[in-house]
């Protein structure tokens, strides 16, 4: 069996994010409805030690839309959520991300599977093929940040289920 590139990063990325769109509006309703400050929310964290929910959506922009787009530049940087995003500057994010995602070409994303790319951390660089970078390291991360933004969000008290988070599967139609 046979998967195209495009099918494995692309077409998997916009389910996902699109159901984070989705659970961004949801939540936002549900907080706006409870009194909530929504600044609290972006700073909030499952843990001390852990980065809050803007940086969650920044990496989930990051590693679905910033991959691909890291794919054609040679070179992946990670992300960075700088204190001024607030909700609203998420949910705009998170659509820009859904509809960059959208604008991609199959053909053009196909081609990119056996390019080269760096991943830089500071001094470290890590060097990648495209298909190795998007299976074993972008899709792991935006998987688990997309993960802890939900559950960030069900810790507030989000009314969020499994169909939430998993978005619209894609059926044989």
């Amino acid at each position: 069996m046979t998967i195209a590139f495009y099918d494995v990063s692309v077409a998997s990325f916009l389910q996902t994010t699109k159901a984070v769109a989705r659970v961004l509006d949801k939540a936002r309703a549900h907080f706006e409805q409870q009194g909530s400050d929504l600044q609290d929310i972006v700073g909030a964290r499952i843990y001390d030690d852990m980065l809050p929910f803007r940086f969650q959506i920044a990496s989930v922009a990051q590693h679905s839309l910033g991959a691909i787009e890291a794919l054609d530049k040679g070179l992946f940087l990670p992300p960075r959520a700088p204190e001024s995003l607030d909700y609203p500057a998420l949910q705009d994010l998170m659509a820009r991300t859904v509809a960059g995602l959208g604008e991609l070409d199959a053909d053009a994303v196909n081609a990119l599977e056996d390019r080269e790319l760096i991943f830089r951390l500071g001094q470290m660089e890590l060097p990648f093929v495209a298909r190795d970078f998007i299976l074993s390291f972008s899709l792991p991360n935006f998987y688990f940040h997309a993960t802890t933004a939900y559950d960030i969000l069900r810790m507030k008290g989000v009314p969020l289920g499994k169909v939430d988070f998993m978005g619209r599967v894609r059926i044989k139609r």
